[in-house]
């Protein structure tokens, strides 16, 4: 095994004054506000929103203690703008969320002294489905047609007359590679992956109307975000949801939002400039896209080149470069689970664990936000991108700025690891900093859809927890994991913390 896949790369942490000096923590234009530093903290779900969407405790405390690191920006996880059921995630498709969000910004905005801007991210999402049991799905939901029965009675004549109930049956006992050849291609996804809709589906009246109702929906929800005090919204345009398809090589539609490149951006530019319309000059308006889509037939590096000038052109104010993280190439489920996008590899690139080749998961995708950055700013464009993929170290995040890949350098897993890692570096204590080792424990969490946390953490249960009003220590549902990451007392003395050597 490559040592990439065992080993941390080792690094050295500036000193205070070499961190004052640092462009990671000079202050920088985000639209119309201006960021302390350029440290961002990405969307993650943690999974600690209400059954009905609802802020909690737990998101107080969860997004609080981000803050408590003082990055330049914050971004509350994917926030639905429909008023419709979707789990304990966050939604802001309606004006009672309003109160509940507004109290998160307060809490965020006390924890950070004000020095931290908040934006959220808002997105939309199409139905999808568990995958069923094969009985209920050839007895309930697959509609028999004459195909099925021509197909059928090529391999036994006798059921070239027989009913519907016969045929599902034999098609319920055929082996796979038969039920291959007498399924169509999307009915075998419906059975092997479970059903989900595609923007493609307008046949689908909803479906149909996704360019006239997604605008609308996108601006009242930014408002909405306006009026709870966040600084600004992030256009969830990435990975499997409603935006991202639209902007995917895959869109087909006839309808002038599919097929070429400058339709396929239409929806997006449509729904920024409904969101732009509806919110105040000093409210910021940006987008997380993506620069790979990492399947077959996807879009590419130069897709997201047009898209991202297409919105600078329209007056984006930042354009932060993801990748992958796809339905398409996302492994079967078991029956009675919902796919996971990030289970294929176009989800091992979104993020890469240690081992995911030599190279590892280092900067893996710093190369995609240089070269949406480039063609802006040979094109007269300012727009400030945002670059991510596997950062944990100061050298990487001020290269990365040095040398141009980015305006601003965002962390997700080493965030979570440590919320702190920022302000640590920025005193110049960064020998205290808990490296993520990147083996995506939290992202097994989010799979099962159960409260995230980090593995490094979850080891300091005993470890009490200052910030509450006991000290008691906040469990996840099982009582095993902590749900807040132990303190750190930037005004304590300075001690090392034992970097992990591997796992």
């Amino acid at each position: 095994m490559h040592p990439a896949t065992r080993h941390l790369p080792t690094t050295t942490w500036p000193t205070r004054e070499q961190a004052a000096a640092a462009i990671l923590f000079s202050s920088a234009s985000l639209g119309p506000a201006t960021t302390r530093t350029r440290t961002w903290v990405p969307a993650m779900v943690p999974w600690r929103a209400s059954e009905t969407g609802d802020v909690t405790p737990a998101v107080h405390a969860w997004y609080a203690r981000f803050a408590q690191g003082l990055p330049g920006v914050l971004v509350v996880e994917a926030t639905g703008i429909r008023d419709v059921p979707s789990g304990p995630l966050l939604r802001i498709g309606d004006d009672r969320y309003v109160p509940g969000l507004r109290e998160l910004t307060s809490a965020v905005r006390e924890a950070s002294g004000g020095r931290t801007k908040l934006l959220v991210q808002l997105i939309d999402f199409l139905a999808i489905k568990r995958r069923p049991e094969p009985a209920t799905f050839f007895r309930r939901h697959l509609a028999v047609t004459q195909e099925h029965r021509a197909r059928l009675a090529e391999l036994d004549p006798t059921l070239a007359g027989a009913d519907d109930a016969v045929l599902r049956e034999r098609m319920l006992a055929l082996s796979a590679s038969r039920l291959a050849s007498v399924l169509a291609p999307r009915e075998l996804d419906d059975l092997t992956r479970g059903y989900r809709e595609r923007i493609t589906d307008t046949h689908l009246p909803h479906i149909a109307a996704l360019p006239r109702e997604l605008p609308p929906l996108f601006a009242a929800a930014a408002r909405r975000a306006e009026q709870a005090g966040f600084d600004g919204v992030e256009l969830h345009y990435a990975h499997a949801y409603t935006m991202a398809s639209f902007l995917s090589r895959l869109n087909t539609r006839t309808d002038g939002y599919g097929g070429a490149l400058e339709h396929r951006a239409r929806l997006a530019i449509e729904v920024f400039q409904g969101v732009r319309a509806a919110v105040s000059s000093r409210f910021v308006v940006g987008c997380r896209l993506l620069g790979d889509e990492v399947i077959d037939d996807g879009s590419r590096i130069d897709d997201a080149i047009h898209h991202s000038l297409a919105l600078a052109r329209a007056g984006i104010d930042f354009v932060s470069v993801s990748k992958g993280g796809k339905f398409e190439d996302a492994k079967e489920p078991k029956v009675g689970e919902a796919i996971y996008p990030y289970t294929g590899p176009s989800g091992h690139e979104c993020m890469p664990t240690r081992k995911i080749d030599a190279r590892g998961p280092f900067g893996r995708n710093l190369h995609l936000a240089r070269a949406i950055r480039d063609a802006l700013r040979a094109a007269g464009r300012v727009t400030p991108v945002v670059g991510a993929g596997g950062i944990n170290s100061f050298e990487l995040a001020e290269d990365a700025l040095r040398t141009g890949a980015c305006d601003f350098v965002a962390s997700a897993r080493q965030s979570l690891a440590d919320p702190d890692w920022w302000r640590k570096m920025e005193l110049g204590r960064g020998a205290e900093v808990r490296r993520c080792v990147f083996t995506n424990y939290c992202e097994a969490l989010d799979q099962r859809h159960e409260q995230v946390t980090c593995q490094l953490w979850d080891r300091e249960l005993d470890a009490p927890d200052p910030t509450s009003r006991d000290g008691a220590i906040a469990r996840s549902h099982d009582g095993r994991r902590r749900l807040v990451p132990p303190a750190w007392d930037a005004d304590e003395e300075p001690r090392r913390r034992p970097g992990p050597a591997s796992l």
